[in-house]
């Protein structure tokens, strides 16, 4: 569903986490009552749906609870298929646009649930994931997060690895939340695009979240695409704004281009009022959170696609809003037919 001929994509919700707490306590369709009316308010034509480790799940549970996120995607996708698809290649991607329905795309953040074990790639590969982190802000056996960044350290060997394999499967990597040694590592090594779905510009503000104008040259130089988050926390010291995010957008454009420049608005107000108190106000008190006016849910990028039409003009709005993220991953996506992945482990990746 496009707004004004303006298709819509959003690289990071982690909505799936809320839907599944939700459905273990007995609320029947959390994703049909709150969160599909949420995405076709916001025009969205691409939703990213992250698997997310929890802390409580970190080590041996991180395989359970992924698993729990994936089955409870196949879910809500089965009782909603009038209205949203899982897509895993080229076809399934343009079939859902053509029949507007939402097209959901799997992701993993933060590699906790391979463990050591990189033969999980392919099982998750076969499950429909298109794209992972290496890290959330923790360490992983991969490579260390932002949160780790004073260990200087780039990817382990087992990370290094890791990205060869993803690239022969054709899953996405993705550097949002990886260590700045880390983003230097995955550039001296990609051969195919990366991305960082969710990262805003380090120049307007200084947050190790963030990605500097030479990561996003390096980003955009693979031919990946960096999705602005639109968390104030990232944006401004002091009362974060709209405006702000807008800023970060426009100075992205201003230092890559307006090709390599999209949406990873990373929406939590919503989810930090429904889930446990692990990441809620049990720690944090969502009330206190530097959340944006006009942009807590994925319903506010109507609104926002309107507001950057009239900045940037129609043209580049579409890119940025959508454009750019739906090419992206329509070249990223195997044509038709998923690749036998356990089949000649060093063959060449599966994306055309």
């Amino acid at each position: 569903m496009s707004l004004g001929g303006i298709r819509v994509a959003d690289s990071h919700n982690d909505l799936l986490l809320a839907v599944l707490h939700q459905r273990e306590r007995g609320h029947v369709d959390p994703f049909g009552d709150y969160w599909l009316p949420e995405l076709r308010g916001g025009g969205i034509d691409l939703q990213f749906l992250p698997i997310f480790t929890e802390n409580q799940h970190v080590g041996e549970g991180a395989l359970r609870r992924a698993l729990l996120l994936l089955e409870e995607a196949r879910h809500l996708a089965d009782v909603h298929a009038a209205d949203v698809a899982i897509v895993e290649t080229r076809d399934e991607l343009e079939q859902a646009l053509a029949s507007n329905r939402i097209a959901l795309l799997l992701a993993i953040e933060g590699s906790e649930p391979l463990g050591a074990d990189l033969a999980f790639l392919a099982t998750f590969y076969r499950l429909g994931v298109r794209c992972m982190s290496l890290t959330w802000n923790r360490r992983t056996m991969m490579a260390d997060g932002v949160g780790e960044a004073a260990t200087g350290a780039g990817l382990t060997a087992l990370g290094i690895d890791a990205v060869a394999e993803m690239e022969r499967l054709g899953m996405v990597v993705d550097v949002s939340h990886l260590s700045a040694a880390g983003v230097r590592h995955v550039a001296d090594i990609a051969i195919r695009p990366f991305v960082a779905t969710h990262s805003s510009c380090h120049a307007l503000c200084p947050h190790p979240r963030n990605v500097t104008d030479a990561q996003m040259h390096q980003i955009a130089a693979s031919g990946g695409i960096i999705g602005i988050n639109a968390f104030g926390g990232f944006l401004a010291h002091e009362s974060p704004t709209v405006a702000d995010y807008l800023s970060h957008i426009s100075h992205a454009i201003g230092v890559v281009g307006d090709s390599a420049v999209g949406l990873g608005p990373d929406f939590i107000d919503d989810l930090l009022h429904t889930i446990d108190p692990i990441l809620g106000a049990g720690l944090v008190d969502p009330d206190c959170l530097p959340l944006l006016d006009g942009m807590r849910s994925p319903s506010d990028l109507g609104p926002l696609v309107e507001i950057l039409s009239a900045k940037l003009g129609p043209v580049v709005a579409g890119c940025v809003a959508g454009g750019n993220w739906i090419d992206f991953v329509l070249n990223s996506l195997p044509s038709h037919q998923a690749p036998e992945v356990a089949e000649n482990r060093t063959a060449e990746a599966a994306c055309v």
